[in-house]
Formats: structure tokens, C-alpha cells, sequence
């Protein structure tokens, strides 16, 4: 199966969460995104395009970083706006809140020849630091604590982080639907 993106941090874990199940090689290839606030919504129209060029197994991912005091920026925006403003950027919005609130949304999308696009879908709960802590994943991982959690994704190992995160969520969903349809 094909995993079209072109971050190697969410390949790596994507790889990682799936190897008992399905190999994941990575394909790196420009697709049209549409802009809008529902990673749903993008992620089924870009599997649509993808779907009429390339004629194999293949899944996206598009996630986001939904912050209470920011109205839910940056949202479906996130890996742009972590580009042009990174953490610090974040956390200097953010300078003086007291709701630090935010949830992180994975969305999953899947086609294969035959099928239908399918969706999965996970989503974390938790609070942004007051600064960056810790040097491991990629993007906002330095300054999200899962709820219930005192370490941030960035403090966290692949294998702690994926127990807790949208995306481990997503393709927790993602594994059981495929071992039910490899079942049969």
C-alpha cells in the first residue's frame, strides 16, 4: 500500500503502527487540496483526484491543530502555519491565555481499485505548553499534552505517542477495517 505525502515524520509512523499489518512505502506526489475547515472534507477530494490518475492501493492523512483561544486556528491550516511561524509563533499567540485547550484531528483516507474512498477518522484532547518541550516527532509535537498525559507528543517515543495521538486513533480504526476486509 502506498502512503502519498511527502512528511517523513507521519510516514515513519504511519510505517511503524502498521508493520504487522500491511508494508507502507511512501510516495511522494503533488495532489490537488482544496481549501476548507473540514479535514474530512479535503481528504475525500483529494483521494478523489488521486484516484483518477493512480490505480493502486493507496491512503492520505491530513490532520490538524484545533486551539480553543484561537477559534480553532490553525486548523486545517497547520502544516502551512507551522511553516511560516513554527511553535514559537503558536506559542506567542497564545502569550497570556489561560485556556490552553486544543485538540489534534487525523483523518485518514483510503482507496484501492473496486472500493469506495474510506474514511477514518481520531482525535486527541489535550492543552498547549508554555513553551517547547522535548525533540522528538515533527510539527506541533513540542508543545501538545494529551489530556490525562504531563509529557508533550515531542517528549514522547513513537510508540507512547501513537498510544495517545489522533493519528494512532485514525489508523487504529484504519487496521481493524482492513484485518476485517483481508478476513473475508
Amino acid at each position: 500500500m502506498y502512503f502519498i505525502t511527502s512528511n517523513k515524520g507521519k510516514y515513519e509512523e504511519v510505517k511503524e503502527f502498521l508493520k504487522d499489518d500491511v508494508e507502507v512505502l511512501m510516495l511522494r506526489k503533488r495532489y490537488l487540496e482544496i481549501q476548507s475547515e473540514d479535514l474530512e472534507e479535503i481528504a475525500l477530494e483529494s483521494m478523489k483526484y488521486l484516484s483518477k490518475e493512480l490505480k493502486l492501493p493507496m491512503m492520505i492523512e491530513d490532520s490538524g491543530l484545533f486551539i480553543d483561544c484561537l477559534n480553532g486556528f490553525p486548523g486545517p491550516y497547520s502544516s502551512y502555519i507551522f511553516e511560516k511561524i513554527g511553535n514559537k509563533g503558536i506559542l506567542k499567540l497564545m502569550s497570556g491565555e489561560e485556556n490552553r485547550r486544543a485538540k489534534f484531528v487525523s483523518v485518514i483516507a483510503y482507496w484501492e481499485p473496486e472500493i469506495e474512498v474510506k474514511i477514518f477518522k481520531g482525535q486527541t484532547q489535550g492543552t498547549i505548553s508554555e513553551e517547547e518541550r522535548g525533540e522528538k516527532g515533527f510539527g506541533f509535537d513540542p508543545i501538545f499534552i494529551p489530556s490525562g498525559q504531563n509529557k508533550t507528543f515531542g517528549e514522547m517515543d513513537r510508540e507512547e505517542k501513537n498510544r495517545f495521538s489522533h493519528r494512532g486513533k485514525a489508523l487504529e480504526q484504519f487496521k481493524r477495517w482492513l484485518n476485517g476486509k483481508n478476513a473475508r
